[in-house]
């Protein structure tokens, strides 16, 4: 009998890539080296077109994107697609907005590919939620004003009741801690509500709209106003929203305490 020759599965390779808050001056250059070198892209619906273009003009682009309230690629069919084409050979990058480990996912979509056989690279990328107060010229964390900085998601999995904000303004408040929120815009109310609970109204915020880009707008305000500020100033998602004292090293903070805080947008 003539014998079979058996091609070995698995012979592509694949790699998570943080594309970063947006600004393509942002992306790090091994990012931007895994881009150009891949073969397929799977991707996210955030990552901008001055991204993509680092990629080789023969790849293939897939775009699977996931935005709350918004129609979505299913989380499980593109997992499905990012393993056929590593088992057709492929070099595959899944390009995702922000950090893959942060928010992204990509703690799943690793754990499905090495379920599968599958060994996964993963490149950081800066994430939204640093870079949103960085443009603004304050930091996260601040030897006087926070001793940590704490990154939670406002979007609940189905079935799942998400965080206990009361508990967590409990701990900021106690440990002097900087809250940041991911995906809060809907949900700005019973958030607002539940923090009021262990952190004091007058505790500044800031709410960042498309940090890094150009069309990056930005408003300041105290919790206890945070739902009518972000009503008022007409800001949506994709938003950061930044609760603690280290909202005071923004420099238009200061001059704008006596003023009616939801005026400050920009």
């Amino acid at each position: 009998m003539p014998s079979t020759i058996h091609t070995p599965l698995h012979t592509g390779q694949c790699t998570l890539v943080g594309a970063g808050p947006g600004d393509p001056e942002l992306l790090t250059i091994k990012a931007a080296k895994t881009i150009a070198a891949a073969t397929v892209l799977f991707v996210d619906d955030l990552v901008s077109d001055a991204i993509t273009a680092h990629a080789n003009p023969q790849a293939r682009m897939v775009y699977v994107g996931k935005r709350g309230g918004c129609k979505s690629t299913p989380q499980a069919f593109i997992e499905k697609l990012m393993i056929a084409a590593v088992q057709e050979g492929e070099k595959v990058v899944r390009l995702k907005g922000g950090d893959p480990f942060i928010f992204g996912r990509g703690g799943e979509e690793v754990e499905h590919l090495r379920q599968a056989g599958i060994e996964v690279q993963v490149i950081n990328g800066i994430t939204s939620g640093l870079a949103g107060l960085t443009s603004l010229g304050a930091p996260l964390t601040h030897r006087d004003r926070a001793h940590g900085v704490l990154f939670m998601t406002g979007h609940a999995k189905p079935g799942d009741s998400g965080p206990d904000w009361r508990q967590l303004a409990a701990t900021a408040h106690a440990a002097k801690l900087t809250l940041v929120i991911y995906m809060g815009v809907s949900s700005v109310e019973r958030i607002t509500e539940d923090l009021l609970a262990g952190l004091p109204g007058s505790t500044p915020v800031a709410v960042i709209q498309h940090a890094s880009l150009p069309q990056q707008r930005h408003a300041l305000t105290f919790l206890k106003d945070l739902p009518q500020c972000i009503a008022d100033n007409g800001l949506g998602s994709p938003s950061i929203i930044v609760v603690g004292d280290v909202v005071q090293g923004v420099a238009a903070w200061q001059d704008q305490q006596n003023a009616q805080p939801q005026a400050a947008v920009a």
